[in-house]
């Protein structure tokens, strides 16, 4: 005859084993939600997503073909509320089009960075010794150039594309988070489970995938969102200065710097709308990286 055992709570009631995660859980959406900004960062997040994604289902344009017919149309012209640009495209239609670009490149770009600063930075922290000395001295070296003079310098070497670009941001843009979760490794490998775990015979990869990683994830996830801003602004500075993506494709940068020109010609509206849109999603992962920081830290959640 078998016989199973079950814990009980105070009340003789089961225990809900996922109960704590949930708790934890709940606990992070409950700091996430006091903090103002992080929201604000949020609903602009989900705002300017929407109507970069969703937008052209509904406000159809033509991107692809100029129509010489209507350049510099003013906003408020009838089919045109943003007005036209020198060939004739409907800013709002393109404000969209170039959205989809930055966010898309910025995103992957920014998660890029981070998973290859991550692997990098956690291998070189626990490690130690000479691996790690000769793997953070790549980083400084690396960390010594210009990051916008080797993106300028890849970007000149090989066809702008949105693919390029997010290899080209993301392979140089791991080296500041590969500088904290080396520290954060630091500290973990010395942490009484890792040396359980080592004197079981685990290996190091081992430590590093179930132990180094997972418990840096806060800071991971934190400089995530400031990644990914960086790279949005790198899509930026490249486009403003003809690196980017070629027409008919668009980016907010790119719209930036072919607004510039005009702008002393009165048409101020080809440059302070993707200026604006910059600003404001940038803005938007900086107020939410600044929320997930709050939820990440150990004295907000044991309050």
């Amino acid at each position: 005859m078998t016989t199973s055992t079950q814990t009980t709570g105070a009340q003789g009631a089961p225990l809900d084993d996922e109960a704590p995660v949930r708790g934890l859980w709940r606990q992070g959406v409950e700091v996430f939600g006091e903090n103002r900004l992080a929201l604000v960062g949020l609903a602009l997040f989900v705002l300017l997503g929407a109507v970069c994604f969703l937008g052209p289902l509904f406000y159809h344009t033509d991107q692809v073909h100029t129509d010489l017919a209507a350049v510099h149309l003013p906003p408020g012209t009838a089919g045109h509320p943003l007005g036209t640009d020198g060939v004739g495209y409907d800013q709002l239609g393109r404000l969209m089009l170039g959205g989809q670009t930055s966010i898309v490149v910025g995103l992957a770009a920014g998660i890029l960075a981070t998973f290859m600063g991550t692997v990098w930075g956690a291998i070189a922290g626990f490690a130690g010794g000479w691996v790690d000395a000769a793997m953070m001295r790549v980083v400084d070296a690396m960390m010594s150039i210009p990051s916008l003079f080797l993106f300028m310098l890849m970007a000149t070497i090989v066809t702008p594309s949105v693919p390029m670009l997010i290899l080209i941001i993301g392979a140089f843009a791991w080296l500041g988070p590969a500088r904290l979760v080396r520290g954060e490794a630091l500290s973990l490998r010395s942490r009484e489970y890792v040396q359980a775990m080592r004197s079981m015979g685990g290996t190091g990869g081992r430590a590093v995938r179930r132990h180094i990683i997972p418990n840096a994830i806060g800071t991971v996830i934190v400089n995530a969102t400031f990644q990914v801003a960086d790279a949005i602004l790198y899509v930026a500075y490249l486009s403003f200065l003809g690196l980017g993506v070629p027409p008919p494709a668009a980016n907010w940068g790119g719209m930036l710097s072919d607004g510039l020109a005009d702008t002393y010609s009165g048409h101020w509206w080809l440059l302070y709308p993707p200026g604006f849109a910059i600003i404001l999603i940038v803005l938007a992962f900086n107020f939410m990286g600044d929320g997930l920081r709050d939820v990440f830290e150990v004295r907000l959640r044991r309050r």
